[in-house]
């Protein structure tokens, strides 16, 4: 992870956004990375134009695709959308995974991105899950049957993939990728957010009150 106490500053994360995005799916991911110090930006289909997503709501990007590039960026999240399945008008999007991962940055893909990300030809190599396996399958040119993991999300180097129904679990494996909590606190904060247990929430305070203090001690120093 990149520590802004040492003067090196994080690059932000990178959110897509297009018409149908499913609103919920990256809800859980990106309020705890801004709530951690992480700027998030929304990548769009083209400059100035907004989008509408899932439910409704209104969203003027903060930069075009075309001008997103991997160097700038710490990490790619790509959400379900009915246009995933509804043609290739999200085709450029996974063609910008492709970039990303070839560079080596992260990409983190949910519900119908992972469609986009099988046609590209991502998953034919690397472990990941989805919405189902039946769900894949018929994806034109997949052939990454043989990686497929009944899991509620799966991390291969740096690719995150998680069904529709998992957005805690997909924001735990992308907190885990970019090192945003100390395991401690990771775990705390997944059983808390998933499984809704109430003695998680004293542990992942006082973790990440521990966290805190020592990033500020450093800053000092």
């Amino acid at each position: 992870m990149s520590d802004t106490s040492r003067g090196t500053p994080r690059k932000p994360v990178h959110l897509a956004v297009y018409d149908t995005y499913a609103d919920w799916e990256s809800g859980h991911t990106t309020a705890h990375l801004a709530r951690r110090g992480h700027r998030v930006l929304t990548v769009g289909p083209a400059a100035g134009q907004p989008v509408t997503t899932m439910g409704g709501l209104r969203i003027r990007p903060d930069l075009p695709l075309a001008d997103l590039r991997p160097e700038d960026s710490s990490l790619l999240i790509l959400t379900g959308a009915d246009l995933w399945d509804t043609g290739d008008d999200l085709a450029p999007f996974a063609a910008k995974a492709r970039e990303f991962l070839a560079a080596g940055v992260p990409v983190a893909a949910i519900c119908g991105a992972t469609a986009g990300l099988a046609r590209e030809g991502l998953l034919d190599g690397r472990r990941h899950t989805s919405a189902a396996a039946a769900y894949l399958a018929p994806q034109p040119g997949y052939a990454g049957g043989p990686h497929y993991v009944e899991a509620d999300a799966v991390t291969d180097g740096d690719l995150i993939t998680a069904g529709p129904t998992e957005p805690v679990a997909f924001a735990r494996e992308v907190f885990a990728r970019l090192e945003v909590y100390p395991s401690e606190a990771l775990d705390a904060w997944y059983r808390l957010f998933h499984d809704s247990d109430a003695s998680a929430f004293p542990v992942l305070m006082a973790a990440t009150a521990s966290t805190a203090s020592t990033e500020a001690n450093s800053a000092d120093a």
